[in-house]
């Protein structure tokens, strides 16, 4: 039985040992194979490698071909424009040559002719003298007065045209009255500004020309702004071009603006001041008033930039014809002459901002209008130097009869405009000028609205002008607590004292 046993266990000891050998030999043999799979796996992966490697090299050198030809294509065409061009410019400057060569020969035989013309005519004239001579005295008087001047002689065709209508008004037997219904003021008045711009507008004769008088030339100016008629018909009057009477009448406007403006349109000094006060002060019992402020538009051609800012809406709603203009504010004193004007912003703007933008208001916020008052209209707001009327639908006797007051002053500066525009018919339609010509030929019309009225100029009655402007109020009327309650004082002391309200107790 034992030896059974032990035959046993060697056997299953022996299987054992053969199992494990079984399966070294079956491990091996894996191992075999997955190194193998391993290696072909390397292989194959730098197989790959080479081949893009290869590939970017030669993509490479395409590109460096490619580029090489297109560099060589770009010279090519290069030298072929630039040797086109030297072939152009070669030939251009032979042409120039050519037109210098036969322009030399055509000025040669121009003063060649000139020359022999000129030694005909001294030839003919001095025969002419000879025969005279030989005639007898009384004729070669007679012919001596006739014979053109001795001098340069003119050498530049000019049209004749006739000055007959100008030369009837500059006669001293014309009537004042003619020529002061024709230039809107009388001759001392014209003679004075002539005289002022003497030495501005004055200009010389030349061997092509004589210049055009001094008197001539204000009087284009004048009668242009007056009348408002085309340059057409402004050349017919005076006998002279277009062109001509449009540079004359920009030229004196400008004369006008530099040389008569510091003179006759200027704020008024300390002495004028005080007696404008007075004068305001016996109008409305309102005391230091130094000015009366309106603002009109003035009527132009729809200009061709920013044409929305000069679009004019509520004169267009209101005579529904689609209307532009630019504004001019100014200030007046009791006669009606200007102290101020600022001339020139769209008219699409309100009164007020006109106001902010204007220099009268930057001279205020640097305290220069202290302690006196501007009146403006309810287009204005009202500020510690602005005075306006109440806008509230509901007033009280106190404050109606301030508005009446008030009125009265801000009707001194609309007459003026009115008188302003009725005297200056360019005002009153689209005019010609360029808008950026506009400003300069506008302050020239205030300006000799200002000598005109100075030296009592009337308008005759078929000159006046009704005077209408849409007037908006502004969206911050009130802009300074302090002046709305001196309003309230001044309205309450104007009926105190019984400068306001009589016209209600009537």
């Amino acid at each position: 039985m034992n030896e059974n046993k032990q035959q046993q266990q060697q056997l299953k000891k022996r299987r054992r040992k053969e199992n494990a050998t079984d399966s070294s030999v079956v491990d091996e043999e894996i191992n075999e194979k997955q190194g193998g799979v391993k290696t072909k796996g390397l292989k194959e992966i730098l197989t790959s490698l080479i081949l893009l490697e290869d590939q970017e090299k030669n993509d490479q050198e395409e590109l460096t071909k490619a580029h090489q030809e297109e560099r060589l294509q770009f010279e090519e065409n290069h030298n072929k424009k630039t040797s086109a061009m030297l072939d152009y410019y070669s030939k251009l400057q032979d042409y120039h040559k050519d037109v210098d060569r036969v322009d030399g020969t055509r000025k040669r035989k121009a003063r060649a002719n000139a020359f022999t013309a000129s030694s005909a005519a001294a030839i003919a004239l001095a025969s002419t003298g000879i025969e005279d001579s030989i005639s007898g005295g009384d004729d070669k008087t007679a012919v001596s007065d006739k014979a053109p001047a001795t001098g340069p002689q003119r050498r530049l065709w000019v049209k004749n045209r006739s000055k007959d209508w100008w030369d009837q008004c500059n006669s001293p037997d014309f009537p004042d009255e003619e020529f002061k219904k024709a230039f809107r003021m009388g001759k001392d008045t014209f003679d004075l500004i002539c005289n002022e711009l003497s030495s501005v507008v004055a200009k010389e004769n030349t061997m092509l020309r004589d210049a055009v008088p001094v008197r001539q030339r204000v009087a284009v100016c004048i009668w242009r702004l007056a009348t408002g008629e085309p340059l057409r018909l402004v050349s017919k009057k005076f006998g002279l071009g277009i062109s001509t009477c449009h540079k004359l009448v920009l030229e004196v406007c400008s004369a006008i603006r530099n040389v008569l403006m510091p003179k006759y349109l200027r704020w008024p000094d300390d002495d004028t001041v005080n007696r404008i006060k007075d004068e305001f002060e016996s109008i409305s019992g309102i005391s230091n008033v130094v000015g009366s402020m309106y603002t009109t538009h003035i009527p132009i051609i729809a200009p061709k930039i920013s044409v929305a800012a000069y679009f004019n809406r509520r004169h267009t709603e209101r005579n529904q014809k689609t209307s532009y203009s630019i504004t001019v504010q100014g200030v007046v004193d009791p006669r009606g002459v200007f102290t101020d004007v600022c001339i020139g912003y769209p008219g699409s703007m309100p009164d007020d901002q006109v106001l902010e933008k204007s220099t009268l208001f930057q001279r205020a916020n640097a305290g220069f209008y202290k302690g006196v008052w501007i009146i403006g209209g309810s287009g204005y707001p009202l500020m510690d130097w602005v005075l306006v009327p109440y806008t509230q639908q509901h007033l009280t006797w106190t404050q109606h009869a301030f508005n009446e007051k008030i009125g009265e002053i801000q009707g001194i500066a609309k007459e003026a405009f009115a008188k302003l525009k009725g005297r200056w018919g360019c005002l009153q339609k689209r005019t010609e000028v360029k808008l950026q010509d506009l400003p300069v030929v506008l302050g020239a019309c205030c300006v000799l609205h200002n000598i005109c009225e100075m030296r009592n100029e009337d308008l005759h009655s078929s000159q006046k002008f009704e005077l209408f402007d849409d007037e908006m109020v502004p969206e911050i009327g009130l802009r300074s607590a302090n002046a709305m309650k001196v309003r309230d004082s001044i309205a309450h002391n104007l009926l105190h004292h019984n400068h306001a309200g009589t016209s209600f107790l009537s």
